[in-house]
């Protein structure tokens, strides 16, 4: 976490215009909003989820907002490296380029004991939420280095709950997410790649649901209020954030 980040960013209006943004998650709590807030922002959004009825719902938002939006159904955990090489080529070759890749989507079924974790259950977690978004975010990076500016941005969650026992494949995989963000920034500092980290505080989403299932979830923020930041780490202005895990907060309701 980075406590000189307390404030969400003033995002330009037209801050991703021209820009190709993927969006993996899309009809997810934060994948959904951050669709729309790039959309009102100027940029042509792939939405890549596995739930196709909610991607539908979401391309309906996010093409009122801005863009025609292009709908991708993946499921991370049934993809290999050859489906995601197809992805890329595909959205960069048939939209004009591929300028951010966004990493909303996230496996969590509840906290419970490693013991007690079902084996395939665990592999599929650690999966969803590290090897998957490394192995698309590989298969984009030759694309991404073809834009003057681009960016990948993971979303990750706070090493402090996450690192606690009963967080089981998810808390691993997200220690190991953020680890990924400084190694992979480092290695491609000198390109015209920018990656980062984003850490959102807690919000109103289904995932949450799952580990605060008696929390009063109007006492946290919605999903909306963290799109502002994934719009700025997307934008060329994202730059103050180049290698950084950065976790903006927002004031409960």
């Amino acid at each position: 976490m980075n406590p000189d980040a307390a404030s969400m960013p003033l995002v330009a209006a037209d801050a991703l215009l021209g820009r190709t943004v993927l969006i993996t998650g899309a009809h997810g709590g934060l994948g959904a909003e951050a669709a729309k807030a790039c959309a009102r922002a100027g940029a042509t959004v792939v939405l890549a989820g596995r739930r196709v009825p909610k991607l539908n719902r979401v391309y309906d938002a996010v093409k009122a907002l801005g863009p025609e939006p292009a709908l991708y159904p993946l499921d991370l955990a049934g993809a290999d490296p050859s489906d995601y090489a197809v992805l890329a080529e595909k959205v960069a070759t048939e939209l004009g380029g591929l300028h951010g890749l966004l990493h909303c989507a996230a496996e969590f079924t509840g906290l419970a004991p490693l013991e007690a974790t079902d084996p395939e259950a665990f592999v599929r977690n650690l999966h969803v939420n590290l090897t998957a978004p490394w192995l698309l975010t590989q298969a984009c990076l030759p694309w991404l280095r073809q834009a003057d500016d681009s960016a990948v941005v993971f979303v990750t969650d706070d090493p402090a709950r996450v690192g606690k026992p009963y967080w089981g494949a998810y808390g691993l995989a997200k220690l190991g997410l953020a680890h990924l963000v400084h190694q992979l920034s480092a290695e491609t500092d000198a390109t015209t790649v920018r990656v980062a980290g984003l850490e959102p505080g807690p919000m109103r989403t289904d995932l949450r649901a799952r580990a605060y299932a008696d929390e009063a979830q109007l006492r946290v923020p919605a999903a909306a209020a963290y799109a502002p930041a994934c719009v700025h780490l997307l934008s060329a202005a994202g730059v103050d954030r180049r290698g950084q895990v950065w976790a903006p907060r927002v004031p409960s309701p």
